[in-house]
């Protein structure tokens, strides 16, 4: 049997080992699914450690039960997982609390304030309550503030890709595009700050607490004796770095230059390309490093973005909550076929869908503009819908004019990308092709590649991406009828934000929420 890869992709609500050949064909899959999270207090978001590695090696004794022959010939190990996660571990290599989720929702007391000047620069372009932000959500930040005696305790804050390979290769290392998230990185250069940097300055980790950065596709360690044991994986095995979730997602869909873009339809709705230089869409968002070594993935990011699909089934999808239970369906079939009840611009229904700030603006909020009459629950769904497609509209464009280069061609994965419905809006809303992959796997195809590439299977990115990405034949092609009422309501989507933002900041501080951080003292 030819060259095997194993893909661990470990995400917030389920765990899938994925066995993948040098085609990039799926010959197995287990998915271990799990809660989120769990809540001690309001607000607050945790998970069991021992979760992750307990599913990572429940799904591998169930791949090698299922496909003992295909298991036997896995050639090399690659793990991608959510960023913005981070476990304490003690001395001895186990977590002495549990995760603070990414969703979670906790505020740390700002430790570190910049001096005069700084202050004065920060205020001048705009970054004040962004810096006060990230310092408050940084869950570090938080254990070291209300838990000193765990944080005295911990002998290494890992990521949780990190954990999985530690646990895996007893080494402490990890790929630089995995390791993305609240923690001092450079990432422009690639490294973790120097001792005064920004970064540094706002993430306080001490350097013996992290570990040691690698380029996507080397070999970082090899499968322990004890590890073997437990996974039914042959000890020796080749682990290879490969990147976080979303980077491997861009790679996975054959991203590989600034002549494409990967959309992901998913609960964070982003859009990335890959370049060759460094550059930020949005002024001081960083663009992460990619899963390709010494590139970068500028992105755009709508952090509750086809989550609202939940959230509008969840408000006003009864009626279609209750078919989908009597037949067996999914709601969201349901739902999607409320699309064509109504038509394209929804009677010029707009839909900001903001309604988790992004970074840079902390106070802004959605809002759904231009209601009349005839606008029925069908039309706020195509709103909805719409609304999501403007924003990473707008975000492609962003950062189209910081690189200079315009986007050819445009891949889209991600739960909601298996709506033939939601892909065709996205494409008349982009006026651009949109082209879906054969897999939905794509995260764990890109850890894949990346494994491909370090194994020697393949000597470049662009030759492993041209044998194991494959697209489906059907495209989504611009209808040029639709494509004229988008161009007319695009540009008026455009300008919610500049006439809304001093709104947004009134009610802020007439409603006193969000808390506003920089207030801190």
């Amino acid at each position: 049997m030819d060259n095997i890869f194993l893909s661990v992709d470990c995400g917030t609500q389920s765990l899938r080992t994925i066995l993948f050949n040098t085609e990039g064909v799926i010959l197995e899959k287990v998915k271990i699914e799990y809660k989120p999270y769990f809540s001690p207090r309001a607000g607050w978001a945790e998970q069991d450690g021992e979760l992750f590695w307990n599913s990572f090696v429940q799904g591998c004794r169930e791949l090698k039960k299922i496909s003992p022959v295909a298991f036997s010939a896995i050639s090399a190990v690659g793990i991608t997982a959510q960023r913005n996660t981070f476990i304490n571990l003690d001395s001895e290599g186990k977590p002495l609390r549990p995760i603070i989720s990414w969703l979670d929702n906790r505020k740390a007391p700002r430790h570190w304030k910049p001096g005069l000047f700084m202050k004065l620069a920060y205020a001048f372009i705009g970054m004040t309550e962004t810096i006060a932000k990230v310092q408050c959500e940084c869950k570090s930040n938080w254990i070291r503030e209300y838990e000193p005696e765990i944080w005295n305790k911990t002998w290494k804050y890992l990521g949780l890709s990190t954990f999985l390979n530690y646990r895996l290769t007893s080494c402490l290392r990890d790929s630089v595009a995995s390791s993305i998230g609240h923690i001092p990185i450079n990432y422009k250069k690639l490294k973790w700050e120097r001792k005064n940097g920004q970064n540094s300055n706002l993430f306080p980790i001490d350097r013996d607490k992290l570990w040691e950065l690698v380029e996507p596709g080397e070999i970082l360690g090899s499968v322990s004796g004890q590890a073997s044991d437990k996974t039914g994986l042959q000890a020796g095995l080749p682990v290879v770095a490969c990147g976080s979730d979303k980077g491997c997602e861009t790679l996975g869909v054959g991203v590989l230059d600034e002549s494409r873009a990967s959309l992901s339809f998913g609960t964070m709705a982003t859009v990335q390309t890959t370049s060759s230089r460094y550059y930020e869409p949005v002024r001081f968002m960083p663009a992460y490093p990619a899963s390709i070594p010494g590139k970068f993935n500028p992105e755009l990011t709508i952090f509750r973005g086809y989550w609202m699909i939940r959230w509008f089934k969840d408000e006003f999808g009864y009626e279609e909550s209750e078919k989908a239970r009597l037949t067996g369906q999914i709601p969201e079939e349901y739902l999607n076929s409320l699309l064509d009840e109504v038509p394209v611009g929804s009677l010029g229904l707009l839909v900001h869908p903001f309604w988790g700030p992004s970074l840079k603006k902390p106070f802004e909020k959605g809002s759904m503009i231009g209601f009349g009459g005839d606008h029925k629950k069908s039309h706020i769904y195509r709103a909805v819908l719409e609304g999501l497609g403007y924003a990473l509209r707008e975000g492609l464009e962003k950062i189209e004019k910081k690189s200079g280069k315009t986007v050819k061609k445009v891949m889209v994965s991600g739960g909601a990308s298996q709506s033939d419905r939601i892909c065709q809006l996205s494409a008349d809303i982009f006026n651009r092709t949109m082209v879906r992959g054969k897999t939905y796997e794509t995260s764990a195809l890109g850890a894949a590649i990346n494994m491909a590439v370090g194994t020697g299977i393949y000597q470049t990115y662009k030759d492993a991406v041209e044998h194991m990405v494959h697209y489906e034949e059907k495209e989504f092609e611009p209808n040029q009828e639709n494509v004229a009422v988008y161009s007319r309501l695009y540009p008026i989507f455009l300008k919610i934000n500049p006439l809304l933002n001093n709104i947004f900041n009134e009610i802020q501080a007439a409603s006193g929420y969000p808390e506003k951080l920089s207030n801190q003292k």
